[in-house]
């Protein structure tokens, strides 16, 4: 499981011309589900990204996680995570899990970000097409992946 995680100063996305979800201070979430995941990495995901210590402390350090400054999230699903781009010219898309199963998985890691006290979560539309704006901050941006990570 992926998550690209962007510091921000606000985001959006927009379904149909309708802005549907919205933040300011806090993070924009971009989340991919790949094959042979599981729910336990969704949990290491959503306690991770509600912890990362990414924000500035009066210092001007990066001490302070999303849960310490009272941030938003904004969740975005992004199988595109999964683009395989070695061979050829067109990416290819078979380490991304089925889209009923990544639905899942998007749907648990929305409510486990929630349940680690991020007190304002927002989402975008699983499967549509979105327009995401995304106000960088920094620009500060990691790549999570559950794999390899302690205790998955």
């Amino acid at each position: 499981m992926k998550a690209l995680v962007q510091r921000v100063t606000e985001g959006s996305v927009t379904v149909d011309g309708q802005v549907i979800g919205s933040i300011g201070k806090g993070l924009v979430i971009l989340f991919g589900a790949g094959r042979g995941d599981s729910e336990k990495d969704v949990d290491y995901l959503a306690e991770k990204c509600a912890n990362l210590r990414i924000f500035e402390d009066a210092a001007g350090k990066m001490n302070l996680s999303l849960l310490d400054i009272g941030g938003e999230a904004l969740v975005i699903s992004q199988f595109t995570l999964y683009g395989d781009c070695r061979k050829g010219r067109r990416p290819g898309f078979s380490d991304a899990a089925d889209p009923a199963e990544a639905e899942q998985f998007y749907e648990h890691f929305l409510t486990k970000i929630a349940q680690a006290g991020v007190r304002n979560v927002q989402h975008g539309k699983f499967g549509a097409d979105m327009k995401v704006k995304i106000f960088n901050d920094g620009p500060v941006t990691f790549m999570l992946e559950s794999r390899g990570g302690v205790g998955v």
